[in-house]
């Protein structure tokens, strides 16, 4: 039964490396010249200790791939209004902007010097009537980002990995892959700028949920996506830790708990 994934680690990429890090099992792979950077945790949100250490590993993935300087954009794609496909606009509340505090001002407020750093939820093209690759190609064109930090909600071929694997991609994100509503690629040829894809499977296919309880095809299967339960605690928490993470990655002379006060004020 041919089920739809974004996961590299379930498609026919090609596994360079498996490692163990921070208490984590990371696999590396490619599919051509795209390399994939896959995080399993058993739990997000799975405890002080452990959340900390998750959120430091997805936090040193992103500076790996980050330029050192220059603007980044952090794109939070997705329909805040499905609680699936929220995990972007979410994040995206979360993520510190600093491109409008200058020098004297982030001194006076204690926060040294800041890397710019710009947020934006472009929302779908069913409430805007804009394709997010044509909103951002004139952000890119604008203000003229290093990087792009697209953040997204995923589908995963297998039901286990729900809410449950974390996905790095050097060669962006397809929005509206997580609800089978595929739209434009968003890449560096698409939009102007390197994007990182970063994401959390939150749907699964109805056809793959048949296949893992051995009760074969359900008539309309192949057009359904399903979601676990408790699913708004679980991309409100995932969400959560990945904006912690880019704001530790763009800006790490700030500690994670001041970043919590900032968001909060």
């Amino acid at each position: 039964m041919a089920y739809r994934t974004d996961l590299a680690m379930e498609r026919n990429g090609k596994t360079t490396q498996k490692e163990n890090l921070r208490g984590f099992p990371v696999r590396r792979s490619k599919e051509g010249e795209v390399c994939y950077v896959t995080i399993e945790a058993p739990r997000i949100g799975g405890g002080d200790d452990e959340e900390a250490s998750l959120r430091r590993l997805i936090t040193d993935e992103l500076q790996k791939l980050l330029p050192p300087k220059g603007e980044i954009l952090v794109a939070g794609l997705g329909n805040a209004d499905m609680t699936p496909d929220a995990l972007g606009p979410i994040c995206a509340d979360q993520v510190f902007a600093t491109r409008h505090i200058k020098g004297a001002v982030a001194h006076e407020v204690g926060l040294g010097e800041l890397r710019s750093v710009a947020v934006v939820k472009p929302g779908v093209l069913g409430t805007t009537g804009i394709e997010t690759a044509e909103l951002l190609r004139a952000l890119v064109q604008k203000i003229h980002p290093v990087a792009v930090i697209a953040v997204d909600a995923l589908a995963a071929g297998r039901l286990h990995r729900l809410c449950k694997t974390i996905q790095i991609s050097t060669g962006g994100i397809a929005p509206g892959s997580g609800v089978r509503n595929d739209r434009p690629r968003l890449d560096e040829e698409t939009i102007g700028a390197p994007v990182i894809g970063l994401g959390v499977p939150t749907v699964v296919d109805a056809a793959t949920l048949c296949e893992d309880l051995c009760t074969g095809e359900v008539e309309g299967a192949g057009t359904m996506m399903v979601t676990p339960r408790g699913i708004d605690s679980l991309v409100s928490r995932a969400a959560g830790l990945l904006a912690l993470a880019i704001n530790c990655a763009a800006n790490d002379s700030i500690d994670p708990e001041t970043y919590e006060q900032l968001m909060l004020a």
